[in-house]
């Protein structure tokens, strides 16, 4: 299992209304290198030296939103993961974000669909590995709170 680390942040946004919290899921294009088809956050491969601001480069060009469209909820720290089917190792920055409208949401060509789900929901979605416990660690990072329901 030793060899090269892939550094990731993965963006959750939230939208919180009436009926409890959303999470954005996106389904990723065949036009991405990994896990085609797949449900995931925001994502991209760390570029910056911050990944926060790596999370917002991220959200600005996969949905199309800026700094004054979302809110920092979380920084739910770093998941480490190790996937043996295409035999790497990913470090994820986890970050959520809320956004007040998600009809601004925007998806680019990473992307073919997008879905507001509950946070439970999560889990039965084929997605990238380690989104829903990602997704935890977030909500627990978020001053010990789970997803309004």
């Amino acid at each position: 299992m030793a060899g090269r680390v892939y550094e990731v942040v993965t963006c959750f946004l939230v939208h919180r209304g009436p009926e409890g919290d959303r999470v954005l899921l996106l389904r990723r294009s065949g036009r991405v290198s990994t896990y085609q088809g797949r449900w995931a956050g925001v994502s991209g491969y760390l570029e910056a030296a911050d990944p926060l601001e790596q999370a917002y480069t991220e959200l600005a060009e996969e949905v199309g939103l800026g700094r004054d469209q979302v809110r920092l909820v979380a920084d739910c720290g770093v998941l480490d993961l190790y996937d043996p089917d295409l035999g790497r190792r990913w470090r994820v920055h986890l970050f959520m974000f809320e956004v007040q409208d998600p009809a601004l949401v925007r998806i680019d060509w990473e992307h073919t669909e997008a879905r507001w789900v509950r946070p439970e929901e999560v889990a039965h979605y084929e997605t990238v590995p380690g989104l829903a416990e990602g997704l935890r660690r977030c909500y627990g990072a978020k001053l010990g709170s789970g997803p309004r329901a």
